[in-house]
C-alpha cells in the first residue's frame, strides 16, 4: 500500500483492500474516501465492503466515485465538505490516486494558493498542471 501524503489533512493512493483499512486506522486516519467507482472493481473491493471495513475500525467512510474525466461540481464539493468536516487525517483512493489528488486539488481552489496546491500535489507524486488554471478559484 502506497502512502502518498499530500499534507497533514490528506493522503491518497491507488486501490486498497479491506485488510489495509486496519493499517490506516492504526496510522491514525479517521476518514476513508472511496473515489473508485464500484463498476471498476470486483465485489470484494466494492464500496459497501470498504465502508464496512472502515466502520469496523472506527473510521468514517464516504463513497464519492470519480469516473475517468468526470470531475463534476458535486464531486469537488463533496471532497471539500469531507475535508472541512474531518476530525482527523483523510485517506482517499482510486485506481492510482490521481483522481483522488485531482479532486483534492480542485476542492482547495480559492482556499489555498494555486501554486501551493501544485507544490503539495507534486510532493506526493502527482502533476496537477493540467488543471492549474482552475486552482486559483476564480
Amino acid at each position: 500500500m502506497d502512502f502518498n501524503k499530500i499534507n497533514d489533512a490528506i493522503t491518497v493512493s491507488g486501490q486498497i483492500t479491506p485488510e489495509d483499512v486496519a493499517t490506516l486506522a492504526e496510522k491514525g486516519f479517521k476518514t476513508l474516501v472511496i473515489n473508485r467507482p464500484d463498476e471498476e472493481v470486483d465485489a470484494a473491493l466494492a464500496s459497501d465492503v470498504m465502508i464496512d471495513a472502515a466502520k469496523n475500525h472506527g473510521m468514517a467512510a464516504i463513497y464519492l466515485p470519480i469516473y475517468p474525466g468526470g470531475f463534476s461540481s458535486e464531486t469537488v464539493d463533496g471532497m471539500r465538505q469531507v475535508l472541512a468536516e474531518q476530525t482527523g487525517p483523510v485517506y482517499a483512493y482510486c485506481r492510482s490516486g490521481t483522481r483522488s489528488c485531482f479532486a483534492w486539488g480542485l476542492s482547495q481552489a480559492g482556499q489555498v494558493d494555486g501554486g501551493e496546491i501544485l507544490k503539495q500535489a507534486a510532493g506526493a507524486g502527482y502533476d496537477l498542471s493540467p488543471v492549474a488554471m482552475h486552482l486559483s478559484g476564480e
